[in-house]
């Protein structure tokens, strides 16, 4: 079955060239439009998306708060900001929940390779994001880094509980726990358990 996009943005050219460049380098996938933060909401509501492409400064948004929300909505959906917003304003939307980042002045191939990992891996960082992870990691402080599921699923991996334990401790799939130690690995700069368990016995 092919996966189901939507496009939340209030410019038209931007969601007819987006869903153009997915369409065209992109196969099976089918893509919807919410032209704002209430229609999206109500879209969410009744129908069920596997990525969200969110642009954060849409009409009626609520920033970074949105990403909250709309979780809320669906848990298991994922979420992509595309915005013109540098990168530290990327971070901050990435520690509430969001998978990834790709700025509105990147080129299709990127835009293409972002949507494709964040289905495919559960998360998109661009280099420059990495950076910004690797840098924050060194301060050892995991709450600076993780969204708050990120954070427990870091604290009970820390604690030595396997993946099902976790699954079933937090009530979700086995996919989404892979996805959630995916990007706690990815953000801390972390290649195994073992660098895990150094980092989690550094906390406060």
């Amino acid at each position: 079955m092919g996966k189901k996009i939507l496009i939340a943005d209030d410019h038209s050219v931007v969601r007819l060239g987006t869903s153009m460049v997915l369409e065209d380098q992109l196969d099976g996938i089918s893509i919807d439009f919410a032209v704002n933060y209430d229609e999206l909401k109500e879209k969410l509501t009744s129908e069920k998306f596997d990525l969200l492409i969110l642009d954060i400064e849409m009409e009626g948004s609520i920033y970074k708060f949105m990403i909250k929300e709309l979780k809320m909505i669906q848990e298991d959906l994922l979420i992509m900001i595309f915005s013109s917003s540098k990168e530290d304003t990327a971070i901050e939307y990435i520690m509430e929940g969001a998978e990834g980042y790709v700025s509105k002045l990147s080129s299709d191939k990127t835009l293409a390779k972002a949507v494709t990992s964040i289905l495919e891996n559960g998360h998109y960082y661009s280099p420059e994001l990495v950076k910004q992870f690797s840098e924050k990691s060194h301060k050892k402080d995991p709450q600076e880094i993780l969204s708050k599921r990120e954070f427990q699923v870091f604290k009970l991996l820390g604690e030595g509980n396997g993946s099902l334990e976790i699954s079933n401790a937090l009530n979700i799939q086995a996919g989404t726990m892979s996805t959630y130690k995916k990007r706690i690995y990815t953000k801390l700069g972390v290649k195994n358990l073992i660098d895990l368990f150094k980092i989690y016995k550094n906390l406060d």
